[in-house]
């Protein structure tokens, strides 16, 4: 095939010989956070009809064409996880092994006892069954040692971090990067600097710390509408 069209609410620019990955027209709707990974010979086979476009033109449109999907909800939940129970569908892949572990505070002091790191997330607060002169949250997770880290709220700060097998979509830059990073899908892009240290890594330096910094999720970087890249946090 000569292209491929996918259905992402994202755009495909060129500028002066180069492809770029824009946000789509519907700030709501914009997927540009999970195709960073996209090279230049990527962008100039694929289109995203979708990206100039609202869900309800998309909706007209598919009405238009007699399509049976024009009423179909949105998906707000992984395509393959309609029901939302990510849990039941890790479990349910993982097998019956006993994934039980240690909540241990920052401190190391132990609180308690847990049924799966893969039940928690960095940031959480709900749902951890301590008592505790103060909220805590989840300010790290070792699954290796089965441990779930917890702390105060001023434990989840994190400065700066550094991002592994970074893909630019504009030219490498050679010099420390102003630019916006967001760390999480849905969540707000941070000011920040970012240094490229070589062999695919980055350093990101937040003007004001960030919380929830959680490693294994993307750190994309933005300049207004456009990705510049990003990479996975270490």
């Amino acid at each position: 095939a000569d292209q491929l069209a996918t259905g992402h609410y994202v755009r495909v620019l060129q500028r002066d010989g180069r492809y770029l990955l824009a946000k789509a027209h519907s700030a709501h709707k914009d997927q540009s956070y999970f195709l960073f990974t996209l090279t230049q010979d990527q962008l100039s086979r694929v289109c995203f009809p979708l990206g100039e476009m609202d869900k309800d033109q998309v909706r007209i449109k598919a009405s238009e064409l007699g399509l049976s999907v024009a009423g179909k909800s949105d998906s707000q939940d992984i395509c393959f996880i309609p029901d939302g129970d990510y849990i039941g569908f890790l479990e349910g892949q993982m097998g019956t092994e006993d994934r039980s572990g240690e909540i241990v505070h920052v401190g190391g002091q132990v609180l308690g006892r847990h049924a799966g790191t893969y039940r928690y997330t960095v940031g959480q607060r709900r749902g951890l069954g301590l008592a505790w002169t103060e909220p805590l949250f989840v300010v790290r997770i070792d699954a290796a040692q089965r441990q779930v880290v917890v702390g105060e709220r001023r434990y989840l700060d994190v400065s700066e971090l550094v991002v592994s097998d970074c893909n630019w979509i504009i030219a490498e830059p050679s010099e420390p990067l102003r630019c916006r990073v967001r760390i999480r899908y849905r969540h707000r892009e941070a000011p920040a600097t970012v240094t490229v240290l070589g062999e695919g890594r980055c350093k990101v330096v937040f003007d004001e710390p960030e919380k929830g910094i959680t490693p294994g999720q993307a750190a994309v970087f933005y300049e207004d509408d456009l990705v510049l890249g990003g990479g996975w946090i270490a």
